[in-house]
């Protein structure tokens, strides 16, 4: 039964119900992740788990997109390993406290809107490699350290069982929305296959295995580290790193949720709930972290539409972190490993694959490079910066390919281009080839009515070819120049010899 009652969104009906169930479902996924990437990042489990709180907590309240989940995510971490090592847990806390500052910065800027200049392409490789990473990831769990530190993979019996409750995993959340969608499919995943687990006391992997979680409420901590400039020039590329990698996460994963929900997030808002968080966990003892697209797809199946999951899951690792560690630890990872194998299923674009046939070449090729590089080198933020250039360097070309003038002279023996397409830095070299200055009348007109000025470049090329006639005596005037196309080179006068011919004004966008 839905409440009418809204919780910090005033345009969105809340399903308690829906929520309780998501915001347990989600706590319980995000647990092992976090739990993982702070040991694999050599931090204390805890530093892990009150990141998830407090990202969680924050960007809930006061985020740009509700719905979405935010934690210790293992993309922002990896990027900081290296100083971990190097400098040690003080700098990392100092980082992350930066790397926050800066994305409040974009969002207070306002430059969140750029992540609509990510294409299709990139957004299919993008979520691609994620999901590759989060299967990986999974696998991962097959293995075993002994004693000694070495690491191995599952054999004989172990293997067996941790498969076979894996299995059983999938199943579940596979077949139980077929029945009801009442009840997330994940939650009662993982209280099936707990209940086989304990029932028939079978020996198995469990969150204890990974490690224990129990501890305090995060107390205010200002990193112990030198204030000076050397210590900035240690931590900013770290954090300028960090910043940029969570921001691309966070706001992809905003746009994800835009259209999977048919809603719209505000990208600055976000930006800096983010960047708030941060810093909270530079403060705080949490090893920072960004938006998690496992987890909000979990929260979404789930039915969550509002703040109220991600409030609820937050604080349920509060409360597991303070007095729920036994029972928690006891959860076989095989039943985390298979609901996040799911989320690593649906997270993939399958879609990408039924088009591919009717996809451009170049699509496809951005598409998977992107997808590579996000999964061979873990760098979210470099895949999609090369996705962007490449998809961007595309475009150019193909729009340097349509430039085209028609040419006819009057009857008064003044020669007219007629040009169409954009004149651009890609485009000047065809377009500069197609007058002859030698063999033109003394009076060349050339009209911009379909074309546009977009550059310094184009500018340039203007001029030259101006010099060119002018060498022979020649004019060369420019006709139909929007009033855009007006401001570039009245802005550039000063560096260009160019005859514009007046006529009437013609605007890009007429007035209404």
């Amino acid at each position: 039964m839905k409440n009418t009652i809204s919780l910090f969104d005033f345009s969105k009906k809340i399903n308690y119900k829906n929520e309780l169930l998501a915001g347990f479902t989600v706590a319980m996924t995000m647990i092992p992740e976090s739990l993982s990437f702070a040991i694999l990042a050599g931090l204390s489990p805890l530093t892990g788990l009150y990141a998830a709180f407090m990202m969680g907590l924050v960007t809930a309240v006061l985020g740009g997109r509700p719905g979405m989940v935010s934690g210790g995510a293992g993309a922002t971490i990896v990027v900081l390993i290296a100083l971990i090592q190097s400098h040690g847990v003080e700098y990392l806390f100092a980082t992350v406290a930066l790397a926050g500052l800066l994305q409040m910065t974009v969002g207070i800027f306002k430059l969140g809107k750029f992540v609509r200049l990510i294409p299709q392409p990139v957004m299919y490789g993008f979520l691609n490699g994620l999901a590759i990473i989060i299967f990986m990831a999974q696998v991962e769990q097959f293995k075993i350290t002994d004693s000694s530190g070495v690491v191995s993979w599952l054999q004989g019996i172990p293997l067996y069982i941790m498969a076979g409750l894996t299995a059983l995993t999938i199943a579940v959340v596979y077949f139980f929305p077929k029945i009801t969608k009442t009840v997330p499919a994940s939650l009662v995943a993982i209280v099936v296959v707990f209940a086989v687990v304990l029932g028939f006391d079978i020996p198995t992997k469990t969150v204890a295995d990974i490690a224990h979680i129990s501890g305090n409420i995060p107390s205010f901590h200002i990193p112990q580290i030198p204030f000076s400039l050397e210590t900035l020039q240690i931590i900013f590329p770290y954090a300028l790193i960090m910043a940029g990698v969570g921001l691309i996460e966070s706001l992809l994963t905003l746009s994800m949720v835009d259209e999977i929900t048919n809603t719209k997030g505000s990208a600055n808002k976000e930006s800096v709930a983010q960047g708030l968080a941060n810093i909270t966990n530079g403060f705080f003892g949490g090893m920072g972290g960004c938006a998690m697209v496992a987890q909000t797809l979990v929260n979404l199946n789930a039915g969550s539409r509002a703040r109220l999951s991600g409030i609820i899951a937050s604080l349920l690792i509060l409360i597991i972190i303070l007095c729920g560690a036994p029972v928690i630890e006891k959860i076989p990872m095989a039943a985390l490993v298979g609901v996040m194998m799911m989320v690593a299923i649906s997270t993939f674009q399958w879609v990408s694959i039924r088009i591919v046939n009717k996809m451009p070449k170049s699509d496809i090729f951005v598409g998977v490079t992107v997808a590579l590089i996000t999964v061979i080198l873990h760098n979210l933020a470099l895949a999609v910066l090369i996705g962007v250039i490449i998809s961007a360097l595309v475009f150019a070309w193909d729009n340097a390919k349509r430039i085209r003038a028609r040419k006819h002279v009057d009857e008064n023996g003044v020669k007219y281009y007629e040009i169409y397409g954009p004149l651009f830095f890609g485009s000047v070299t065809t377009f500069t080839d197609k007058f002859d200055p030698m063999n033109d009348p003394d009076q060349v007109v050339i009209d911009f009515k379909e074309s546009r000025i977009v550059d310094m470049s184009a500018i340039d090329a203007l001029d030259k070819l101006s010099k060119r006639y002018k060498q022979y005596n020649k004019t060369l005037h420019l006709r139909h120049l929007s009033e855009d196309c007006r401001k570039i080179l009245k802005n550039a006068e000063a560096v260009v010899e160019i005859n514009i011919q007046e006529d009437p004004t013609y605007k890009v966008v007429p007035e209404k």
